[in-house]
């Protein structure tokens, strides 16, 4: 199973659930982070703070790797769904040449699935990945389709505009088709019945059959078989189309390397360069015994300030874990807050040393871990609009043990979120007693950052797999096991006195606001994102759910956990934090013995038992309440723009920033400059 990044979604309710309190700059408070609102989506910006300190050298780089990130952005819609594109391109030419009444319900229920498509890269929910179901009717929509100039259609070749309709009519109104991006019922084909375009006509167990043949026994560095192709059956035969320079992708790609070429003339130093240079190779060759030699040298470089990540990275999008999607993140370190993150991870050894798990599942020797806390410069294909707060890598198991780690804290989208969030209502609704509340609005915003710390820099790295187990052996659950586990680890020590000992937090009850949010995340308002009688479905999701409902069922006889109803609502108490913290000790254990044994079906068990089902009643109640509060249950961003100054020779001589672009004009611009899949 490959390490997952801590993906915002799985973190972005309990940030903006908190009404915060903190001392911010004027600078901060004035700072316009609110850009739009619709469907259940709010869009947010964030500040690249400090970016005008940086060297003029430094600030090229970052551009030429920002241009490079954004013009990967077809390759993540395309990997979404096979018509996403073409979806994409056709509304965005109705929208832009419709002239008609815009205060039409049609039009504007056009206008917001449109809004929808850009925000998940797709026509499926970015978390629930269920289908969206269009407001306008298919009578308007095929209106609007014949007013268009045949040559402004995205027709394929030889296709007339009837098949052009035909072809997409049931994938935009036909609930029942392609109805789930990504599928992971138990006892289902997770292939044919998923609707991202990672395979095609293929069977589940032709997949895996297909990866299990190129395994090789003993094989002590496996590549990440599958992570950069598309899998198809031709004439019989089960084939990669590899995602490279003259391969798939091939004219997103060409722009991506044209980029990084451009990146190497500003590179840091020597060790940048080398990375660089095989990320380069890597997408001219296609070959991911290259992705692990630059993987290799990427978390070696603890150098360089500005860093990035390119290339297809997460497999969230695979129900069975082998695809990566394409991602990219830009940034730079942010040298004052980076302290706690090098305090945790100069004492690594110390808590694997120390983690409740058995010896035989610990690391002899912790190698390479580093982290940092980094402002973000560019958010781009898996990682906008919604973005992660938190990212461990690289994904391999065996290059992890072997070279170690580099683990990341966006804090300027946190405090983005953080701002954003002043005043919501939710701790009044929600939070069992003002005390409680109190110490939420005092110390969440620091104890959350500090679970992300602990949670990528440590609780992905940590524990090893027996011999002869493979990543990919936990199947469809080990996106959700292996978050679980890194989230065991960071809940057990942020309570433990080792935090306090290194001066990462000054109050031992601190921890206590991080404890409350997660369980009453785990076992109510997280449901607010799941339609009413549908089970939870999303790995991270399923993580909070089982780690809080396990923890909550495991400690009923000692009552650690209580449900309290008060006036006709239900409300979480934890009565015993200490005993709390001994669950999760518990339940790491028994995680950390699943993954590092393969045992597929005591994992399996463990998520289904207590990470799938919901309780229909408190569901509904939840989602009741918060219809009232009118908080968008999903954020995400809009980029900066980065605007270059050139003097007469065409040499850059600055590089500024332009905070005032909107979603809608965001979008439509890279549509426009950063779509060569499309041209």
């Amino acid at each position: 199973m490959i390490n997952k990044k801590f993906s915002l979604a799985a973190l972005t309710l309990a940030v903006a659930a908190a009404s915060c309190t903190m001392n911010k700059s004027n600078e901060a408070q004035e700072f316009n982070y609110n850009v739009d609102r619709f469907a259940d989506i709010e869009i947010l910006r964030y500040k690249v703070t400090d970016f005008d300190s940086l060297t003029l050298n430094d600030k090229k780089l970052v551009y030429y790797l920002t241009e490079a990130a954004l013009n990967g952005r077809d390759i993540l819609t395309d990997q979404n769904g096979k018509y996403n594109l073409t979806i994409r391109t056709l509304f965005e030419q109705i929208y832009t040449k419709y002239d008609g009444d815009k205060n039409d319900k049609d039009f504007k229920a056009l206008e917001t699935y449109l809004k929808q498509i850009w925000f998940a890269n797709g026509i499926h929910h970015h978390y629930s990945t269920d289908k969206f179901t269009p407001g306008f009717s298919e009578e308007f929509f095929k209106a609007q389709v014949a007013k268009l100039p045949v040559e402004e259609l995205p027709l394929a070749e030889g296709q007339t505009v009837e098949q052009l309709v035909e072809t997409l009519t049931p994938v935009i109104f036909d609930p029942t088709f392609m109805a789930k991006r990504v599928n992971q019922a138990d006892g289902q084909d997770l292939i044919q019945t998923s609707a991202n375009n990672y395979y095609a006509d293929i069977t589940q167990a032709e997949v895996e059959a297909f990866y299990n043949a190129m395994k090789k026994p003993g094989d002590e560095t496996p590549i990440s078989y599958g992570l950069n192709s598309r899998l198809v059956k031709k004439d019989g035969k089960v084939v990669e189309e590899v995602y490279k320079v003259g391969g798939r992708y091939t004219q997103a790609i060409e722009k991506i390397v044209e980029n990084l070429t451009k990146a190497l003339e500003f590179v840091q130093n020597d060790t940048q360069k080398a990375h660089v240079e095989k990320l380069i190779e890597f997408y001219n060759t296609g070959d991911l015994k290259t992705f692990d030699e630059y993987s290799i040298l990427w978390v070696e470089d603890v150098v360089s300030t500005v860093d990035f990540i390119n290339g297809f990275i997460e497999s969230y999008g695979d129900p069975l874990g082998y695809k990566g999607a394409y991602e990219s993140i830009v940034n730079f370190k942010n040298l004052k807050a980076s302290h706690r993150t090098e305090v945790i991870s100069q004492n690594a050894q110390w808590f694997e040393d120390n983690s409740p798990v058995d010896p035989r599942f610990k690391k002899e020797k912790v190698k390479g871990v580093t982290a940092k806390v980094i402002t973000a410069a560019i958010l781009a294909g898996d990682a906008y609009p919604s973005t992660p707060i938190g990212i461990n890598l690289p994904n391999a198991n065996w290059v992890r043990a072997a070279h170690g780690s580099k683990s990341v804290t966006l804090e300027n989208i946190t405090e983005a979120y953080d701002q954003a969030a002043h005043g919501n209502g939710f701790n009044e609704e929600f939070v069992i007693d003002k005390e409680t509340s109190d110490l939420m609005d005092k110390y969440l915003f620091i104890v959350d950052n500090m679970h992300t710390d602990l949670h990528e820099c440590l609780g992905h790295a940590s524990g090893k797999l027996l011999p002869g187990v493979h990543d990919d052996a936990l199947k469809e659950h080990g996106a959700t096991l292996e978050e679980a586990r890194a989230d065991l680890f960071a809940l057990y020590y942020l309570a433990g006195p080792k935090i306090l000992e290194l001066g990462l937090l000054d109050n031992p009850d601190a921890y206590k606001a991080e404890y409350y949010k997660y369980i009453l995340n785990g076992m109510m308002t997280q449901l607010m994102r799941i339609e009413l009688g549908k089970d939870v479905e999303e790995a991270h999701m399923r993580n909070r759910q089982l780690i809080s409902k396990w923890a909550y069922e495991h400690g009923k006889a000692d009552n650690v956990i209580e449900f309290i109803k008060r006036d006709g609502k239900t409300f979480i108490q934890i009565n015993d934090y200490a005993k709390l913290r001994d669950l999760f000790g518990q339940l790491l254990f028994e995680i950390q013995r699943i993954k590092s044994e393969g045992d597929y079906e005591a994992g399996k068990k463990l998520v289904e038992t207590y990470g799938v089902k919901v309780d229909q009643d408190l569901h509904k109640e939840v989602l009741d309440r918060y219809a009232k509060l009118n908080i968008a249950p999903y954020k995400g961003f809009v980029n900066p723009v980065y605007v270059p100054e050139f003097d007469n020779e065409g040499n850059i001589t600055d590089v500024k920033l332009d905070y005032t672009e909107g979603y809608v004009e965001q979008m439509l611009r890279y549509s426009k400059d950063y779509s060569p899949l499309t041209k």
